[in-house]
């Protein structure tokens, strides 16, 4: 695999020191959900969506001290998002969607017990296929122990797979690509023969793809997330994106577009969780910036306005 730059590789403290918005800060950042059990947070949000001519946000929902989750669909009303009570929920973690051709693409992460070490959970990446969130059948799954698969549409029909291997292969989280023919080939099969990107991160630390944006020029603009891991274990996720051109392989270095201190304040799963965000969609605008959806601390889903991070490589 080739790559555009021959200092690919950036470490989280590297692109912390890159990151010109260190200092910025939008006090009112937090969306508002309802229709759901007040006792459970709403995060890891996708970007607004349309189907059946109604615009949505898929968003994570659980309680503060469970794993247990489902996907709901929101759909706006006024300032606050709620869920629409006629689209029955998923029983998935993080969603994202996609369109394939005429079909929305919607996915997430199951859980379920682990055979090999009982008493712990498994989990894989899953995806349903529909003409729109009230017609939606299960097509498709990830290997078990990948989460992070994303899928694109490119310019010839042909479909771009970001996968995220871990292990003997990917580490603590790599980031993988291959291009198949067609949804029929999303499979287990095609997604363990992508080709790493074996530049993206150190050992020591990880990251995946949250969302693939098709540029003008044919290139792929992806939404991407960065973590790692402090002296006390705590985690600390960042947004980020790249380059990745599908015609030669080449991939640009990874570049920070958030991090949590630019989001309003506000509660965490967990104390070690405190500084995590993870990149759910972002909205492109026609004034050269964009909106970005992050689950903020595993606890609340936030939007902020940046600048457009793929301007420059389109």
């Amino acid at each position: 695999m080739a790559q555009e730059y021959t200092d690919a590789i950036r470490t989280c403290q590297q692109l912390l020191l890159e990151f010109d918005n260190l200092k910025f800060k939008d006090n009112s950042s937090k969306i508002h959900f309802s229709g759901v059990d007040s006792s459970k947070d709403v995060y890891n949000i996708t970007a607004p969506f349309v189907s059946g001519g109604k615009c949505y946000i898929g968003g994570r929902v659980e309680e503060r001290d469970s794993e247990q989750s489902q996907v709901f669909f929101f759909k706006q009303s006024g300032n606050v998002w709620e869920a629409d009570g006629q689209i029955e929920p998923l029983k998935l973690q993080d969603p994202f969607i996609t369109q394939i051709g005429e079909e929305l693409i919607v996915g997430g992460v199951e859980i379920f017990d682990d055979e090999e070490n009982p008493g712990q959970l498994n989990y894989r990446t899953i995806f349903y296929r529909g003409s729109d969130l009230s017609n939606l059948r299960r097509f498709a799954n990830g290997p078990d122990r990948m989460k992070d698969i994303r899928l694109g549409q490119l310019p010839d029909g042909k479909i771009l797979v970001m996968t995220r291997p871990q292990g003997n292969i990917g580490g603590r989280g790599k980031v993988g690509c291959i291009i198949i023919d067609s949804l029929d080939k999303l499979d287990t099969e095609h997604i363990n023969k992508a080709v790493i990107l074996e530049n993206q991160f150190i050992p020591e630390e990880w990251g995946g793809c949250n969302e693939l944006h098709m540029l003008a020029n044919g290139k792929v603009g992806i939404l991407s997330h960065i973590a790692k891991y402090d002296e006390d274990g705590n985690r600390h996720y960042y947004a980020s994106c790249f380059c990745f051109n599908p015609a030669t392989g080449e991939y640009s270095p990874m570049k920070l577009i958030a991090v949590r201190a630019n989001f309003a304040d506000g509660p965490s799963k967990r104390p070690d969780l405190a500084d995590v965000i993870f990149s759910g969609g972002l909205v492109r605008l026609e004034n050269g910036k964009a909106q970005l959806y992050c689950g903020v601390g595993d606890a609340e889903g936030h939007t902020i306005t940046i600048d457009d991070p793929f301007t420059e490589w389109e």
